[in-house]
């Protein structure tokens, strides 16, 4: 399987940066509260000084939707949406172990993380533009279909896994007590991406080494390195 985005995503977003992991052995039981609480303790400290808009890392993705034909405070990447929750409630809802840790750890660098059940995954998954066909499963199992050039994860069966981009995964592939192989990517816009992805892709895997039996595989992406075998 390979996970890449396409060609003119590369085009309109030259700056764009990613980070992958894939790993298996995933299970529900791990104990993630200690490292959800230091990561926290990161984010408190950094809303203490100022609301997560004006973040480098928010206010570039807010550029990037902006540059898709979105209103940026309408439809926010999945991290502002996250640190937003976080500096009115002081905590997030616990999911799943590793859901809750991935959440944690982009509080911690305002860069949006997803993860994926990799085993509802068809063929390739490629973030592109939507040709309006596609079908999106909602959290609520509501089939729907992406606006044509809506920015997706498409797999190859014409599943979207995620609505405008980094906003909004689908329930298809959401990570459940029975997931045991998942793909986690993170992408941002901002000017010290290559250091930060560097280091939350460092993060993501010693976290995933402590906390269940993996060994994930690790990819950086960019225009030069466009795509991730796992």
């Amino acid at each position: 399987m390979q996970f890449s985005h396409s060609d003119t995503i590369w085009q309109v977003f030259p700056e764009l940066l990613a980070g992958a992991l894939h790993a298996g052995g995933i299970d529900a039981d791990a104990n993630v509260e200690e490292a959800i609480a230091g990561f926290s303790a990161i984010a408190e400290a950094r809303l203490a000084e100022t609301q997560e808009g004006e973040f480098p890392e928010i206010q570039a993705w807010r550029r990037g939707f902006s540059r898709m034909g979105l209103k940026p405070t309408q439809y926010r990447c999945a991290s502002e949406a996250l640190l937003r929750r976080f500096r009115q409630d002081h905590a997030l809802p616990r999911l799943h172990p590793l859901i809750d840790l991935c959440n944690a750890i982009s509080l911690a660098f305002a860069i949006p993380i997803a993860v994926f059940d990799a085993e509802m995954i068809v063929g390739d998954l490629e973030v592109r533009r939507a040709g309006g066909d596609e079908t999106y499963l909602t959290f609520g199992g509501v089939s729907e279909h992406p606006e044509p050039n809506e920015v997706i994860f498409a797999d190859g069966a014409g599943n979207a896994h995620a609505r405008r981009w980094t906003n909004r995964q689908s329930g298809l592939s959401a990570v459940r007590p029975a997931t045991r192989s998942v793909l986690i990517v993170a992408e941002a816009l901002h000017a010290s991406a290559g250091e930060d992805l560097e280091r939350l892709v460092a993060t993501v895997a010693d976290a995933l080494a402590h906390h269940w039996p993996a060994a994930p595989k690790t990819a950086m992406l960019s225009v030069e390195s466009r795509h991730f075998e796992f």
